[in-house]
């Protein structure tokens, strides 16, 4: 089937649009008092995410959209190196910046960001590049008995996990756990995808989560939100008590919700109702009716994302596009999970409505990429 040049997916651009116009309009209404209480300021957030996050990330979203795959795909090896030397680069004195116990972020002046965020996006299209290029070369040799396939699956192995190990070392130190262990998900459904070998894809699965419970065991707040997430009903004033609280919130909106700005916890009885904690306080206002079509908004991602990599003629593409998709789902149902006390709560954004001007950022430059594959699909039977 011939490879045409058309319009982006438009059904793909409204849920996306659908999706970021939502997340403002909640980040605005919570922002509002947190900001005023700690600033003086009751736009400062939402103004501080519309400039350096929505403003930044639609023009290099827009930039990525009109690039050619081609260009992207050879250059990606690079935004990789360089995402790693920004995650080398927080921990440089007068550069990195610290807070709550951990270092993340760079300071540029006006403006900090966290290079861990860009690094999703980064790996996912260095990935998509080298096992594209790594299975195209496998694809063409014979099978037999001394066959060389079986050497370059495990050279492919090794190198996969070389790259993972060296991701995952350096954010072990800042450290950010939570971002680590979603980057290695990823990666690792992302090599299966691509056709490596099933034992592969199991034995990874077993080493991390071997590396997971060790770090859980080591540390002191992972712990902590294990033992939670295990008896949520333990310490509900100290170590449960924003999984309880989010539940009050949840709970309290009902049916139809209380209202948009009728938010009772976001008025300091929820922590991190701009962050981690945002679709508790959605779900508060809008009830569930308003979070169910939240999540068909993101099923209707999943779908339209899935099937664009389903029909994308190239490897890259197919890879890129699965890999875009695949972040951001898992991302959204890990934060939702651990509102809802069915995962352990980890600190992961929600794609579109968390603030944050880093995460924002890299989304969009996602979603243009994304929107670019869409115009390169195959047509329709």
């Amino acid at each position: 089937m011939p490879r045409v040049f058309k319009s982006p997916d438009y059904l793909l651009l409204g849920i996306i649009t659908m999706l970021l116009v939502l997340g403002i309009l909640t980040l605005a209404n919570i922002s509002a008092f947190v900001s005023q209480k700690a600033l003086g300021n009751t736009y400062y957030y939402l103004k501080h995410q519309l400039l350096y996050g929505v403003l930044i990330g639609l023009a290099l979203g827009l930039i990525l959209y009109f690039l050619p795959l081609s260009f992207i795909r050879k250059w990606s090896p690079l935004a990789l190196f360089l995402n790693l030397v920004g995650l080398f680069l927080v921990f440089i004195p007068g550069v990195g910046v610290g807070a709550q116990g951990a270092t993340r972020w760079i300071d540029l002046g006006p403006f900090t960001f966290q290079p861990a965020e860009f690094l999703k996006l980064t790996f996912i299209l260095y990935l998509a590049t080298w096992l594209a290029s790594r299975t195209e070369k496998i694809s063409g040799m014979k099978e037999s008995f001394n066959s060389p396939k079986k050497k370059e699956f495990s050279q492919t192995l090794f190198a996969f996990l070389f790259i993972v190990f060296l991701i995952g070392t350096m954010m072990i130190l800042q450290p950010n756990i939570s971002t680590m262990v979603i980057i290695f998900i990823i990666g690792a459904v992302m090599y299966f995808v691509a056709g490596m070998p099933t034992w592969h894809f199991l034995l990874m699965g077993a080493a991390g989560m071997g590396v997971v419970l060790l770090l859980i065991l080591k540390g002191g707040y992972r712990m902590k939100r294990f033992i939670v997430f295990l008896n949520p009903e333990i310490d509900p004033m100290g170590m449960s008590y924003q999984l309880q609280q989010a539940k009050i919130a949840i709970g309290s909106g009902g049916l139809l919700g209380l209202g948009l700005g009728m938010s009772r916890q976001k008025f300091g009885f929820l922590p991190t109702p701009m962050s981690d904690s945002i679709f508790a306080i959605f779900a508060e206002e809008t009830g569930f009716i308003g979070a169910f079509c939240l999540l068909l908004l993101f099923f209707f991602f999943a779908w339209k994302g899935f099937h664009l990599a389903k029909e994308s003629r190239d490897r890259f593409s197919r890879l890129t596009a699965f890999g875009i998709t695949f972040w951001i789902i898992f991302q959204s149902f890990v934060n939702i999970g651990a509102m809802i006390g069915i995962l352990p709560l980890t600190g992961v954004p929600l794609p579109f409505f968390s603030y944050g001007s880093s995460a924002l950022i890299s989304e969009l430059m996602a979603m243009g990429i994304l929107l670019n594959i869409s115009k390169y699909a195959s047509k329709p039977k």
